[in-house]
């Protein structure tokens, strides 16, 4: 099966700039092997810029060189292989359980080239106290108290884990204070990010870690160091 066309919005040349080829080239994955596969809705294919890739471009902003982001659930590789794409400097590790969803995510980042990316089939209880990193995004994958619980044993202190959210961003987030209490959050908010008139105007709750966690303690897990937590092939090899 062929993966149809897709009418590139304009402003996905200003947003991605020089990333732009990449990022058409994982459009048309998303548009025929993840359809296919059953990653993405059919439906979802004509709004596939507007809908998916534009509204995961503006997370970028709270990310710095140099980091190491931790896509919790990536799924179909929203907004983890986004970021990967846009920001070479930053090491982006796409966590993800199933196995298709793994072999998709795995297939996509041979496709297009990326050193700055590995993928790690587990569920995130499987990496605490294996893996530490800076920042954990998500997008579509669980309620902020269920997140935080997986995402804040994966950050060192101050680690931020960055949650894509819609409309009801500050409600959710109301919600699970007494959980990010008890998981022993440092701060929390909802950050609005991009440009509406670019189509990447997304709203993001920001968790930040405290220099230990509920959750760690629970499990008696202890942080391995960085960098050496990330297993799979050596950083420095996936570096540009």
């Amino acid at each position: 099966m062929t993966a149809p066309a897709l009418e590139i919005p304009p402003a996905a040349a200003e947003v991605f700039g020089a990333s732009l080829p990449q990022l058409e080239a994982y459009a048309a994955l998303l548009a025929g092997p993840g359809v296919e596969r059953g990653l993405l809705g059919p439906r979802e294919t004509p709004r596939l810029w507007e809908r998916h890739l534009l509204n995961c471009a503006g997370l970028s902003s709270l990310v710095e060189d140099g980091q190491v982001v931790l896509d919790l659930g990536s799924g179909a590789g929203l907004p983890g292989l986004v970021l990967a794409i846009q920001r070479p400097a930053v090491q982006v590790v796409l966590v993800e359980p199933l196995q298709r969803r793994a072999t998709f995510l795995s297939e996509a980042v041979e496709s297009l080239g990326l050193r700055n990316t590995l993928v790690r089939r587990a569920r995130a209880e499987e990496l605490a106290g294996k893996l530490e990193v800076d920042v954990v995004t998500a997008r579509a994958v669980a309620p902020v108290d269920r997140l935080a619980g997986w995402a804040l044993p994966l950050l060192g202190s101050g680690g931020r884990l960055l949650a894509l959210k819609g409309e009801q961003a500050a409600v959710e987030l109301a919600a699970a204070g007494p959980v990010l209490h008890r998981l022993g959050a440092a701060a929390s908010s909802v950050v609005e990010v991009g440009s509406v008139e670019l189509g990447t105007h997304a709203r993001i709750v920001v968790v930040e870690r405290g220099t230990a966690t509920a959750a760690t303690a629970r499990s008696g897990a202890r942080p391995s160091p960085r960098p050496g937590g990330i297993s799979g092939p050596s950083k420095r090899k996936n570096r540009r």
